[in-house]
């Protein structure tokens, strides 16, 4: 999952993105857009590790490649934000500030992974491109891993992000009325609990979210079947197990989860900021992100969804001159440029 592909590390498939194709290749492969085959093949070449567990894990992230080169600018600034109550200090970077009196918007952007692996720093190549192409600066927030760290930990890592932005939004030169958070697969799950906890907390206005094919149920692929064809390229239904058992501390799937884990079980999606979410058709994500954008819908919120046609988990990472991928970047860059747009 782009979770669990790189966002620098666009041109290939990685340990953490793949899985095996439960039906013959050239099947599945129809069902798949033509531009995006090839990056289909990497991947189904390298499949999740079976079983995936905690020891497979410790692999994956050691296997990890190094990330790509930063860009020469805008600057990357690394700095401390103080943990939330009963947590440790977060990490942060800082991407895109720069001197002047005028206020930018801000966004707060979260690394995938499948809650199991991933680091800020493969996004940061990505992240300074964003900072220049919509003029706003971009803070990464960095989290700590299951099942090392169980929730609240991840979320409450991020948390501790959004709330050192918005107090030094002044120093950073950011305009508060317009901070968006984004994540992608895992990252975007997080950011959509982000959502939940800032409206429920009340301290931290946010514009917007971006969820890119976001994590959002982790009754997917454990009490909630797919098709065959869905979820078999890219982040699988066993690996969705394990990241949500990971973060959980429980199967998937259970009856009961902790309030405010799991975005898709959340009682009121009420007074949650505009969204845009994107998804392939044939990721696994699919279903519970349409169910999302439409209960989004149902609660009054602003929501835009695209689902591109014969797109597998992280395609636009994999195959990002693809016209599918090319137009998937445009769509969420003009919605979120749009939500920075003063109205």
């Amino acid at each position: 999952m782009q979770g669990m592909a790189a966002r620098s590390q666009a041109g290939g498939a990685t340990p953490e993105s793949v899985t095996r194709a439960s039906q013959p290749e050239d099947g599945l492969l129809l069902r798949v857009d033509p531009e995006l085959r090839e990056g289909a093949r990497q991947i189904l070449a390298h499949p999740l590790p079976d079983p995936l567990d905690h020891a497979a894990a410790l692999k994956m992230r050691a296997a990890t490649p190094p990330p790509a080169s930063p860009l020469a600018a805008p600057a990357i600034e690394q700095h401390i934000a103080p943990g939330t109550p009963g947590h440790p200090d977060a990490r942060v970077a800082v991407i895109g500030r720069r001197a002047g009196t005028t206020l930018r918007p801000a966004v707060l952007h979260i690394h995938g992974g499948g809650f199991i692996v991933g680091r800020a720093q493969d996004t940061y190549a990505a992240s300074q491109r964003l900072a220049g192409e919509l003029d706003c600066v971009v803070v990464e927030a960095e989290y700590r891993l299951a099942p090392e760290t169980r929730f609240p930990g991840p979320l409450e890592d991020c948390y501790a992000a959004l709330s050192w932005l918005h107090a030094n939004a002044d120093t950073l030169g950011v305009d508060r009325t317009r901070i968006a958070i984004m994540g992608e697969s895992a990252g975007g799950g997080l950011a959509a609990m982000l959502a939940i906890a800032a409206r429920d907390r009340k301290r931290i206005p946010l514009c917007y979210q971006v969820l890119i094919y976001p994590m959002l149920d982790d009754r997917t692929g454990s009490t909630r079947a797919v098709p065959p064809f869905i979820g078999t390229i890219g982040w699988n239904a066993q690996g969705n197990r394990f990241g949500w058992a990971a973060l959980l501390g429980q199967p998937a799937g259970a009856a009961r989860v902790p309030a405010g884990s799991v975005p898709a079980r959340e009682p009121s999606l009420a007074g949650l900021p505009p969204t845009f979410i994107g998804v392939g058709a044939i990721d696994l994500f699919v279903d519970e992100d349409i169910a999302y954008a439409q209960r989004l819908i149902a609660a009054g919120v602003p929501a835009e969804l695209l689902v591109i046609p014969g797109a597998y988990h992280g395609f636009d990472f994999i195959a990002p001159a693809s016209q599918a991928a090319i137009r998937f970047d445009a769509a969420w860059k003009r919605a979120l440029r749009t939500a920075f747009t003063p109205g």
